[in-house]
């Protein structure tokens, strides 16, 4: 027992140093420094620029055209979508041009993936790990939707869940942008999903694919009778004893991205994964929280999902460039349908 309270304290302490770095390293990025970052000189493009904590802050400005290095590739931007995690960081669009060691792009491909600062009219990803071709029938709204949220969904069923055909999945708030899309990777993989959402979006996730729709509104999944082996948890609302009475035996629970809104202000998910550390070695069910990780490998298996139609990413609102920070407030209500994508012209 002693050896287990040393264990569990080293990965609070590490977690709180992770969380204290996070707001250090938020805080020192917040330059304050617009007059330097907008001196454009010689080529320029509009890119939203973040020079101070705060929405408000959000800028539309005129700043230098990147140049790409040699493993990397210039995109010209066509959509970008709005995450949660990181609010601009996917990108659909097409080659401009390329660095010398890159051999697999040209300058006209369509591609899309990941890089951060997508909020612009171009961006360098590096060739060889951020980005693939686009499928001719995926529009590039459809592209900008899939990372980060149609690769969290991916990793949270295959990898974290493994979950497998016949087993009982829920997907708690099926609506959203990993949900959408785990409701329909979930049932490419055999599962008997159930999708819990709000009253409007009831049909709109059973045309997904879900099997079961709990109308929240309603009905308190964590009270029913039903046991799932697997559930996947994008709005944590309920408490992890909740959930683990829904769950059989062996079952599995994951908890994407950030915590619930009764987390702990100061530590927020840590909080919950701090719990669910806590928990797991004295039970049979396995706890735990997972993060995307961005790979090429995924963006391909989605790409083909979506172009052979067993996935199609379904898109709340489309929002101008100049309308960011519209787009992020709209985001933090909680209430979109799908995804929340940045048309940029």
């Amino acid at each position: 027992m002693k050896r287990i309270l040393k264990w569990i304290f080293r990965i609070v302490l590490v977690l709180f140093i992770l969380a204290f770095l996070f707001v250090f390293v938020a805080y020192w990025r917040s330059t304050n420094d617009c007059d330097r970052l907008t001196a454009a000189q010689g080529n320029s493009m509009k890119a939203i620029v973040y020079c101070d904590y705060g929405l408000p802050n959000l800028k539309l400005a005129d700043i230098a055209k990147p140049t790409p290095t040699d493993d990397q590739i210039l995109v010209r931007v066509r959509a970008a979508s709005v995450n949660p995690l990181d609010w601009h960081f996917i990108e659909g669009g097409m080659v401009e041009a390329v660095g010398k060691n890159v051999t697999q792009f040209k300058p006209g491909d369509e591609v899309f993936g990941g890089r951060d600062g997508a909020f612009a009219e171009y961006v360098c990803p590096r060739a060889d790990r951020a980005v693939t071709l686009k499928p001719a029938n995926i529009t590039f709204e459809q592209a900008a939707s899939v990372n980060i949220a149609g690769i969290t969904a991916l990793q949270a069923v295959r990898d974290k869940g493994k979950v497998q055909a016949g087993q009982k999945v829920l997907i708690n708030g099926a609506s959203g942008g990993v949900g959408t899309f785990a409701v329909q990777i979930a049932k490419l993989f055999g599962a008997d999903v159930t999708g819990v959402c709000s009253t409007r979006n009831l049909e709109m996730v059973r045309s997904l694919g879900a099997d079961h729709v709990i109308d929240y509104t309603k009905e308190d999944f964590a009270k029913g009778d039903q046991r799932y082996d697997v559930i996947l948890d994008n709005v944590p609302n309920h408490s992890l004893s909740e959930c683990r009475r829904v769950l059989t035996p062996q079952g599995k629970y994951v908890m994407i991205g950030g915590g619930g809104p009764n987390d702990n202000r100061w530590i927020g998910p840590f909080g919950r994964l701090i719990q669910a550390l806590v928990i797991s070695p004295f039970v049979s069910q396995k706890m735990g929280m997972m993060m995307a990780e961005l790979k090429k490998s995924d963006l391909a298996i989605l790409g083909d999902m979506m172009q052979s139609g067993k996935v199609k990413p379904v898109i709340d609102r489309t929002y101008k460039l100049s309308d960011v920070p519209a787009a992020i407030a709209y985001l933090e209500e909680g209430h979109a349908r799908g995804k929340v994508i940045i048309t940029v012209e």
